[in-house]
């Protein structure tokens, strides 16, 4: 898996597959920031997310693309970029739709992420 503080980007289902496997076995909270090249509130809140990504380490972090990966975008019931999805163990339990900074990162506290001491 990706080094901590990391977001892992998935640009194919083998290694979506393969990674958000690993992510489901270590128990740990995952975060999917499902985007598009084109969505400017997306490209927004990408620097933002990866911020998010060093500051909780205890959670993984995914950026999937929608175009490269619809099947994954739709399996996951994604009607409007940026969508973030929060999973446990394979599970969704929260998701917020748009680039709210604010609400990405209460619903990270809410569901366990810690933040790593600086």
């Amino acid at each position: 898996m990706a080094g901590e503080g990391e977001v892992i980007a998935c640009h194919t289902l083998e290694v979506w597959n393969e990674k958000v496997k690993e992510a489901n076995e270590s128990k740990k909270l995952i975060v999917i920031d499902f985007t598009a090249s084109w969505c400017p509130p997306c490209r927004f809140i990408a620097p933002v997310f990866a911020d998010m990504a060093k500051k909780f380490t205890n959670v993984v972090f995914f950026k999937i693309d929608v175009d490269e990966l619809q099947d994954v975008a739709k399996e996951f019931k994604v009607e409007a970029m940026p969508t973030f999805v929060y999973m446990k163990e394979g599970n969704i339990v929260d998701r917020v739709v748009g680039a709210a900074k604010d609400e990405i990162h209460e619903k990270l506290m809410k569901h366990g992420g810690l933040v790593a001491s600086a």
